[in-house]
Order: C-alpha cells, then structure tokens, then sequence
C-alpha cells in the first residue's frame, strides 16, 4: 500500500499509550456489578473514544442503572483514583516517542480524558515520557472541543496547536478505538490503528493501517525518519 507523507503527529492516550482501557473496564465493572450488571466488550466498544460525560450517560443509559449521569461519575472518580495511578505504558509506546522526539518530529497528545484523569494516569510513573508532548489536548475539558470523538474537533484543535498550522493531510494520527479512527479521518488525516484484537476486523476498515502493535510501526511509510535499528 502507498501512504502518503506527513510532518506531524497526534497521539491519542488511552489504549493507545497507557494501558488505560483495561482500568476503565475494571472501574464500570465494580459500579455496574452492585447492581447485577456487566459492562461487556460490545458495550465498550461503543465508548472507547468518548468524552467523560457521553460514557457516563450511555453507561447508565444501556444498562438502566438506577443512578443519575451525576451519581455514575462520582463514583467513576472515586474508582479512577485507585486504578489511574499504576497505568502502565502499551509496547512499543516509549520507544515511538521517544523516536519522534529526538528525530524533531512535531508530536501532539489528543485525548478525550480530562487533564484531572490525565493527570492522575501520568504523574506517578510517566511524566518524564509525557513532557515529551509539548501540545497536549484533553477532550473533556478543552471548551475548543466541542463535541467528542468520533466527530473530528479534538484533532483539528490539536492540529492548530502546532506552529505553522499544518493542514491535516500533514498530519497522521495514532488510535486504537473505532470512535478515533473515525474522528481522524473526518478531520482529513490519515490514521494508524492499534485496536484491541477483540475488535471484529470489518470495524478496523476506515483505518489508514491496521497494525498490532506500536513496535510494528514503520516511520518511513509516512515519510518520516525511520529507526535506525
């Protein structure tokens, strides 16, 4: 397959970076549980992606928990900053940005978490990787994004962040959620998809590649610097 050269990059978080989505499935399991439920994979794929209120609200919605949106993500909080903090980094994760970083790639983070749930992802035991980023998005609480993943504001307002305001096509995306892969390629960007391997195949198909893996990935498809062992 051919791709197309780029000069940019966005990066989204969670999945992707951290190994975050499985903390999310272990806090709405031990919500949903106390009341006979099961947060199920079909259900989650719906939501990988979304802003923290869109999930709150077709959480409680799709299981007819008898909480508000409000009650779930009190809760939700009180779950994240137990699980958050012991985050560990997906493979391959350091290794790309570090690579782009010292090849003086432009990198961007733009992800749906709040800076709050950013913060207590990162802090403990991934600043040091994460200062890497020096244009960072946060979905649901950046007011420039108006609406979240899969409609494409987080990566135009990540793009815009880069000096000389690239257009999309310069720019590629890294996902792992379908919501994201649609996001992107709604903004005009090609995208690189890492997807959980539970996702069926034909949702992977928007993707500009599909690999399973960041330490698949090979920079010089995009015209970018590649690695150099």
């Amino acid at each position: 397959m051919a791709f197309n050269s780029v000069t940019h990059v966005l990066f989204d978080m969670d999945g992707l970076i951290l190994n975050t989505e499985e903390l999310y499935t272990e806090a709405f399991q031990n919500i949903v549980s106390r009341y006979g439920k099961n947060y199920t994979f079909e259900l989650k794929l719906k939501l990988m992606g979304l802003q923290s209120l869109e999930t709150a609200k077709m959480i409680v919605s799709e299981l007819e928990l008898p909480m508000t949106i409000e009650e779930f993500m009190e809760e939700s909080n009180k779950q994240f900053k137990l699980l958050f903090p012991e985050a560990q980094l997906m493979p391959g994760a350091k290794r790309l940005i570090e690579h782009f970083h010292q090849n003086n790639v432009p990198i961007g983070l733009a992800t749906s978490s709040s800076k709050d749930s950013y913060d207590l992802k990162v802090t403990k035991h991934h600043l040091q990787l994460f200062d890497l980023f020096p244009y960072k998005t946060f979905g649901s609480s950046d007011p420039e994004v108006k609406n979240g993943k899969p409609h494409p504001d987080i990566f135009l307002v990540s793009a815009k962040k880069f000096p000389g305001n690239p257009k999309p096509e310069q720019c590629l995306v890294f996902e792992d959620a379908v919501n994201g892969v649609t996001a992107a390629k709604a903004a005009g960007m090609q995208v690189v998809m890492v997807p959980d391997p539970r996702v069926p195949k034909e949702l992977t198909n928007d993707a500009t590649l599909v690999i399973n893996s960041l330490l698949d990935f090979k920079p010089e498809l995009f015209g970018l610097p590649p690695f150099k062992f």
